[in-house]
């Protein structure tokens, strides 16, 4: 990576970000689980007010086997707001393509072209089984790519249309319900080979969790180079998440950092939290949950600020790497990410509500003032090289978050 202390912009560096929340239907946390399968209304709406108004772009609502509807959330989130994007995660399984779009298309014209579509293809048989899908891993990417293509075209065929493929079949269709835009944006995410094979050939959106910055950039590079091969003039847009824990100082971040990990460790010792996101007995099966307790094993940091103990705790289960440091510290690892052509950044906390404030009061102004100086002089301010974090001579994680 570029040193911190150099004021060049690399040839990567994506000129703009927009962030990324996950809407919480109720307060229950890694740290504090609360037993619940409802959703806690006064706290979902205060929770998507305060993404709207700390300056979100985006909210991603998820999908799972025993979670609300992702559809029917969505488009809450677009009555309780004016400006926030919902984007909707949906797996192949669930729905069949041709209602999959008129239902994405209603909701881009109840919302006025602000809906996006996040494609799961399903990372674990057993959930996958949970709702009567045996399709194996790598055949659930090829059925994405065949719902993909039948999404773009019940939104832009002008006259009715028939197909007969490997997954789905039907006669004289449309046209479709169309999109208050020309289309809806499509985001894919997966470290399989299936996953880049189809995401870098078709998906706007290409999906990562926080990795090492050297890794992430290698990535990105498959991603793009699957994107020519399939001949395309544009390249997928990259997103790359984090759980952030903040603090005044750096050194009070990692103490509060190693005192959730012990929390989020108690939580899934127990069993019960996210279980049905871990695969089998022996591990995770989906790839991405795979790498990152590979990165955990090697170091618990790396760059600037990504801490992999979180991952570690939790076993891999979901979006779990953290970025540890002071807001200026984190908001400079941010940009770190935004060097090597992240365009997307999720950044949602361990203590949900709480976090998704601070973060908009604290890094989202940091980055985004970052990136209008970027845009005025055509190089980096002196956020990154005045807040190495990790990157200072001498650092120590012992020492950095106290005696523990």
């Amino acid at each position: 990576m570029t040193e911190p202390s150099s004021t060049e912009l690399p040839a990567t560096a994506s000129p703009q970000v927009e962030f990324i929340s996950l809407s919480h239907l109720n307060p229950s946390t890694e740290l504090n689980p609360v037993p619940s399968r409802g959703i806690d209304l006064a706290y979902f709406r205060r929770y998507v007010r305060w993404l709207e108004e700390s300056g979100y772009d985006y909210t991603l609502l998820p999908y799972g086997s025993n979670s609300a509807d992702s559809f029917v959330i969505a488009s809450a989130v677009g009555q309780l707001t004016e400006r926030l994007r919902p984007i909707v995660a949906v797996r192949p399984n669930t729905a069949f393509p041709l209602v999959a779009a008129q239902q994405l298309a209603t909701l881009d014209q109840l919302t006025e072209g602000r809906a996006v579509v996040h494609i799961i293809s399903g990372g674990s048989d057993a959930e996958q089984a949970r709702q009567g899908d045996y399709l194996p891993k790598d055949r659930r990417y090829d059925r994405t790519s065949e719902f993909i293509d039948l999404l773009r075209r019940a939104w832009t065929e002008t006259s009715p249309f028939s197909h007969s493929g490997e997954f789905y079949k039907f006669d004289d269709f449309g046209p479709g319900f169309a999109p208050y835009g020309k289309t809806i944006p499509i985001s894919i995410g997966g470290q399989s080979d299936a996953a880049f094979e189809v995401g870098g050939a078709k998906a706007d959106i290409f999906s990562f969790w926080g990795e090492p910055l050297a890794d992430l950039r290698s990535e990105i590079d498959r991603v793009n180079g699957i994107a020519a091969a399939a001949g395309r003039a544009d390249r997928p847009r990259i997103w790359v998440t984090f759980r952030p824990i903040i603090a005044q100082t750096d050194k009070l971040a990692w103490e509060k950092a190693h005192d959730y990990v012990a929390k989020i460790e108690r939580t899934f010792k127990g069993g019960n939290y996210h279980k049905r996101y871990l695969g089998t007995a022996t591990g995770p099966q989906n790839v991405g949950s795979q790498r990152a307790l590979e990165f955990a094993a090697q170091s618990d940091v790396y760059d600037r600020a990504l801490w992999t103990r979180t991952a570690a705790a939790t076993g891999g289960a979901g979006a779990s790497t953290a970025l540890v440091g002071s807001p200026e510290t984190v908001a400079a690892a941010i940009l770190d990410y935004v060097d090597q052509g992240a365009s997307l950044v999720s950044i949602r906390g361990y203590d949900t509500l709480a976090d998704a404030i601070d973060y908009g009061r604290y890094i989202v102004p940091l980055v985004r003032q970052e990136l209008a100086h970027r845009a005025a002089t055509g190089q980096r301010g002196t956020l990154q090289a005045d807040h190495p974090g990790a990157l200072a001579p001498g650092f120590d994680l012992a020492t950095s978050a106290g005696s523990r």
